[in-house]
């Protein structure tokens, strides 16, 4: 059963661009820097993102989305406490956000 992960950021009006890109640029790449545990290979099935453009005006001050998916709760449950790619990713955004949002969900699973 997969998971999908879904992380929204709201960028700190100062962070400079070319710093913002460069973390956009570090989130894709947990696609193959990511490696499961046992079998030593990227485990992310997919993951994809970029700045905010919608025309609604809904964003409540969030600028950047990502969605990720993950094969299995497990894995998703990897990435978020131990893996060390995505530990170090964490830490090294944090002069940049000023608010995360993650909604994980199984589609169709209400």
């Amino acid at each position: 059963m997969s998971v999908t992960h879904t992380v929204l950021f709201q960028i700190k009006a100062d962070a400079d661009p070319s710093d913002v890109k460069a973390a956009c640029n570090r989130f894709i790449a947990l696609k193959d820097t990511c490696l499961h545990p046992t079998s030593h290979t990227p485990y992310i099935k997919s993951i994809k993102g970029g700045k905010d453009n919608s025309p609604e005006g809904l964003q409540n001050g969030i600028t950047h989305g990502f969605v990720v998916e993950f094969s299995s709760v497990d894995d998703r449950d990897y990435y978020v406490s131990t893996d060390p790619s995505h530990l170090a990713f964490v830490q090294s955004i944090g002069a940049l956000v000023e608010k995360a949002i993650v909604v994980d969900f199984v589609d169709g699973l209400y």
